[in-house]
């Protein structure tokens, strides 16, 4: 097993419960230090508090086993509205919100992620013609041909 999996592990095993997941973890070697990202969330939101436990004992477990050989930062966060979507899990937190999509091919979608299942997500996009009232087209996108998805976040 690898330093990435070792981590994520004992991350997991430090979230305060199952609304809890693992987003991402980095290793980031720049210079002498390495840093240690770890993105956290929750179906519910992450709050500051919880950042800060799992930190103290992801840390403390790395330092009790030694797993990193040099000096390292860590930071446990959770993703912004700009991070991709990464997970089914995320998807399916953010149904109802509108979303920007790229897909394989460089295509761009972007309206309300209405569904997600095993296989992809179902969104809804908004269709003009000319001189018509827009109407909404359900457009089924697998997972396989997605590249990004951001959450869109409306001020209005």
């Amino acid at each position: 097993m690898n330093l990435r999996q070792t981590i994520e592990e004992i991350v997991e095993k430090h979230l305060p419960d199952a609304s809890h997941f693992v987003v991402d973890i980095q290793i980031v070697e720049k210079g002498p230090k390495k840093s240690l990202h770890i993105l956290i969330d929750s179906d519910q939101g992450v709050i500051i508090d919880t950042c800060a436990a799992v930190s103290r004992a992801v840390g403390e477990e790395i330092e009790a086993k030694e797993l990193m050989d040099t000096a390292y930062v860590m930071e446990v966060s959770s993703p912004g509205v700009d991070f991709p979507l990464s997970s089914r899990r995320q998807y399916q937190k953010n149904v109802g919100r509108s979303l920007k999509v790229t897909l394989e091919n460089n295509d761009t979608i972007e309206g309300k992620l209405a569904a997600v299942d095993q296989r992809g997500i179902r969104i809804l996009v908004k269709k003009k013609a000319k001189g018509k009232k827009a109407v909404e087209e359900s457009l089924d996108l697998p997972f396989e041909q997605i590249r990004k998805s951001i959450v869109v976040v409306s001020f209005k």
